[in-house]
C-alpha cells in the first residue's frame, strides 16, 4: 500500500494515514527528519488514545520531537522512544515501511493481523 509521496511530507513533518476498512482500522502517521522517515501506530503507551487530538499535528513546537497533544509526552522521531512525560522509558509501536522513487510504501513484511486496531 502506497502511503504518500515524500515530496509531500514536509521537513520535519508527520502525516496520519489508516490502514483496513470497516470501524477499526489501525491508525498510523510516518515521520520525517531530513532523509529518515519512520512510521508509527498512532497510539500513545501511556493511555492509548491517538496522538494527535488536534488532528494532523504530531510534532511539537519546534518540530524536533515527535508530542502528544493529551499528555505532553514526547518521543525521539528516530526510534518512537519516550524522552519525556508520563510514559519515559517506553516507545511507540513501529511499523515497517520502504522509501523509494519518493513514494512511502508499508513494506512487504507488514501484516495487519499483528497490530491492534
Amino acid at each position: 500500500m502506497q502511503i504518500c509521496y515524500l515530496s509531500d511530507l514536509p521537513d520535519p513533518g508527520a502525516r496520519s494515514f489508516r490502514v483496513g476498512e470497516g470501524a477499526w482500522p489501525l491508525r498510523a502517521f510516518v515521520v520525517r527528519h531530513g532523509e529518515q522517515v519512520r512510521a508509527y501506530v498512532n497510539r500513545c503507551p501511556h493511555a492509548g488514545h491517538p496522538l494527535d487530538l488536534v488532528p494532523g499535528r504530531f510534532l511539537g513546537a519546534d518540530g524536533s520531537a515527535i508530542q502528544c497533544s493529551s499528555h505532553g509526552a514526547q518521543f525521539d522521531p528516530e526510534d518512537g522512544l519516550c524522552f519525556i512525560g508520563p510514559c519515559a522509558g517506553r516507545a511507540l509501536q513501529p511499523i515497517p515501511i520502504t522509501v523509494s522513487d519518493d513514494q512511502i510504501w508499508l513494506a512487504d513484511s507488514f501484516r495487519l493481523a499483528d497490530y491492534d486496531p
